[in-house]
């Protein structure tokens, strides 16, 4: 699976990397995990480094409270799955789009393998430390959440608010040789000239880049298990540990 990855790369390295605008907003990411708003480039977007949250909500959920939000969606069965089903499918050209392939911009994720004394986390990267794309699903959920007391408060004359949650999942795949020792899926990974299939392409195009990335051109070095805690989010979590 992929839980954890990081984006630090400088901002106009990652714009040259995927030719889109990087907003002013944007901030480096050590360790970013599932829960937390992520730049990601969506099919409908505008070249335009967009946030949506790590876990997806599909549009059709009564309320992102009683949602799953899979942060991973498996590639053998995506085009099975009903909450994953429409954003693959979807070539995000509609202008009402609720679903849809996005990329996922990283320079690095993480992988933990069971040792004698614990769960000792691993650094992948690119062999160069090039940012790469992790495929990806966005979902737009637009309703009114639920808020428990809402009624009683005011004597229920308070106006409920619409709220728009846009959320993503990573897809997995079988790991190639270097992933293989350290965990039983991988991220998909896109080359460069990739994506534009990735985003645009029918849904049969899409799934034949869906295989492991080649091993040859990734590293993996351990970290130190600072890297457990989300809140630990600085340079010195991809620091390699002895």
């Amino acid at each position: 699976m992929c839980g954890r990855y990081s984006l630090f790369v400088d901002t106009d390295e990652l714009a040259s990397a995927f030719g889109v605008r990087v907003p002013e907003r944007f901030e480096p990411r050590y360790n970013a995990a599932p829960g937390q708003d992520l730049p990601v480039i969506r099919s409908d977007g505008d070249d335009e480094l967009s946030d949506a949250n790590w876990g997806l909500v599909p549009s059709w959920a009564d309320d992102p409270a009683d949602a799953s939000k899979p942060i991973n969606a498996r590639s053998e069965t995506v085009r099975a799955k009903p909450t994953f089903r429409a954003a693959f499918e979807g070539d995000g050209d509609d202008e009402a789009v609720t679903a849809g392939r996005c990329l996922v911009p990283a320079d690095g994720f993480y992988e933990w393998v069971e040792t004698g004394s614990g769960k000792q986390p691993y650094r992948v990267t690119m062999e160069d430390d090039a940012p790469f794309a992790m495929a990806g699903l966005f979902a737009v959920w637009e309703g009114v959440e639920r808020q428990p007391g809402l009624d009683a408060f005011a004597g229920g004359s308070a106006e409920p608010e619409t709220k728009r949650h846009v959320s993503f999942t990573v897809l997995t795949t079988e790991p190639n040789e270097l992933v293989a020792d350290l965990h039983h899926r991988m991220a998909v990974l896109l080359a460069p000239e990739e994506y534009e299939t990735w985003l645009h392409g029918d849904a049969d195009e899409a799934e034949t880049l869906l295989d492991p990335y080649p091993a040859d051109a990734m590293r993996a070095y351990p970290v130190s298990t600072a890297v457990n805690d989300p809140s630990n989010d600085g340079p010195s979590i991809i620091e390699e540990s002895n």
